[in-house]
């Protein structure tokens, strides 16, 4: 039987939808979603509407593993193999944690898109995620201040709590986490962010690529650069869109910063352990 508690997350759970489709395969012994964001009106008028989801895929490939692309419906996971340690499932911790911190998060809508399960990357406080971003000067408006806009995204989310810090590194071939550069999208988005998952739901490999036009050909602006910014290294950390237009996870960026809800929303994902937490809420 429900704690009569619990139902409060009934209708944040309700909240969100997408559409998912099978893609390719991306990394062996993972499953991988792929997403993208949109630009919305709030922006200046010309840079709407913007994004919708993934594109680099992460590097390798192999049987067993699913890329999935999210734009507005519930998610199918798959996975295979496993890769940092199964993490510790206290149901009543996790039942605590989930009452105590919900209120002024998006987490229903996280949970219902993803089945009620929860994907983040291990606790790297010792260990900093290494990011490569890509300097495309053969791309036409390629600016590179771009590049200051995209680091100042991830240590955004770094300074709002984030236990998943970043490093940023030259070589491509030592990073985690490559970002690269599009002229544009064919789709009415300006960003796309895939990322694998092992079976315990920890995050283990993502790349981010980003638009220098919106789909129609005018340029994007440093501000929109970092607010797509924003929106990509949100999904690459485990977050999903939400309903409410005021944050930067909306599926159409309408704000140019993280929400209270932004930060809160994750910091309640990484203190919860990846996986169901469908059990919990009973």
């Amino acid at each position: 039987m429900r704690r009569p508690e619990l139902v409060l997350l009934a209708p944040l759970m309700a909240l969100g939808a997408w559409i998912v489709v099978q893609a390719r395969d991306v990394r062996a012994g993972a499953a991988t979603r792929q997403s993208a964001a949109s630009l919305a009106e709030a922006l200046p008028s010309r840079l709407a509407p913007a994004p919708s989801r993934p594109t680099e895929p992460a590097a390798g490939g192999g049987a067993g593993a699913v890329s999935t692309v999210r734009g507005g419906g519930a998610p199918t996971p798959a996975v295979t193999s496993s890769h940092p340690p199964a993490p510790n499932r206290d149901l009543g911790e996790i039942r605590r944690r989930l009452l105590e911190n919900q209120a002024g998060t998006y987490i229903g809508d996280i949970l219902s898109e993803r089945d009620s399960n929860i994907a983040r990357w291990p606790d790297r406080t010792s260990s900093p995620l290494r990011v490569w971003i890509q300097s495309p000067a053969a791309l036409p408006d390629w600016n590179p201040e771009d590049i200051a806009q995209v680091r100042d995204a991830f240590t955004t989310w770094v300074s709002a709590g984030a236990p998943v810090p970043f490093t940023f590194v030259m070589d491509s071939s030592g990073a985690d986490v490559h970002v690269t550069w599009v002229d544009h999208f064919d789709e009415q988005i300006s960003g796309k962010t895939m990322w694998a998952r092992d079976d315990n739901w920890w995050i283990v490999d993502a790349n981010i690529a980003i638009a220098l036009h919106h789909n129609h050909g005018e340029p994007l602006d440093a501000s929109a650069v970092r607010a797509i910014a924003l929106h990509e290294v949100g999904h690459l950390l485990g977050l999903d869109h939400c309903a409410d237009t005021t944050n930067i996870m909306t599926p159409r960026v309408r704000i140019r910063d993280l929400s209270p809800a932004d930060k809160a929303t994750m910091r309640l994902v990484y203190a919860l352990p990846p996986g169901s937490v469908r059990e919990a809420m009973r």
